[in-house]
């Protein structure tokens, strides 16, 4: 097993560490180390990725693992973030619908011998995605109040609403451009 092999595993394993600590709120501190686990799971997901294209170490099982991790990880995230009242259940069900229909759309268009590759408006939805997250983990707001309570629930919902708009916005493109996937399938 290669090294990007090696660091998106290391992601998944994350992902209950992740979930433990947002779910446990007796653990003083909790918030904190599963922010700290859900940057440290992120930054891998752009480590692997560099790593396995520009050493050439690009594999099948990294083909497999790498969005599978990732998915693992964003959706267990907006998953708990729903289950402690930070985000609204319709945003999870649209993002993580999205994701299910994406990944259908790989899985038939790979029987077709054809790769989907993320588009522009796929990547800019994942970062924002991954900031949403840490906002909401963190919930500054909370933290604060007066003014900067005000000024971090107003960048709080213009992330929720950004990553909502950028998911069905890209859900739209992949459509549009692989429609053809459904049509020619064996």
């Amino acid at each position: 097993m290669n090294l990007p092999n090696k660091i998106t595993t290391f992601r998944a394993i994350l992902v209950p560490f992740f979930v433990f600590f947002m779910v446990f709120d007796k653990i003083p501190g909790n918030k904190w180390y599963a922010l700290g686990v859900f940057i440290i799971a992120s930054f891998s997901d752009l480590v692997d990725g560099k790593l396995a294209r520009k050493y050439n170490l690009v594999t099948d099982f990294g083909k497999f693992m790498d969005p599978l991790a990732d998915k693992l990880l964003v959706c267990s995230a907006m998953i708990a973030l729903c289950g402690i009242g930070r985000l609204y259940s319709v945003v999870v069900i649209i993002l993580i619908g999205r994701e299910f229909i994406i990944s259908g759309f790989r899985l038939i268009a790979a029987d077709n011998g054809r790769v989907i590759a993320a588009s522009m408006w796929g990547k800019v939805k994942t970062v924002v995605q991954m900031i949403m997250v840490c906002f909401l983990i963190a919930d500054l707001g909370a933290e604060f109040g007066g003014t900067v309570h005000d000024v971090i629930g107003w960048l709080e919902a213009i992330l929720v609403v950004g990553s909502t708009m950028l998911a069905i916005i890209s859900l739209l493109e992949y459509i549009v451009k692989n429609k053809d996937v459904i049509s020619t399938q064996k």
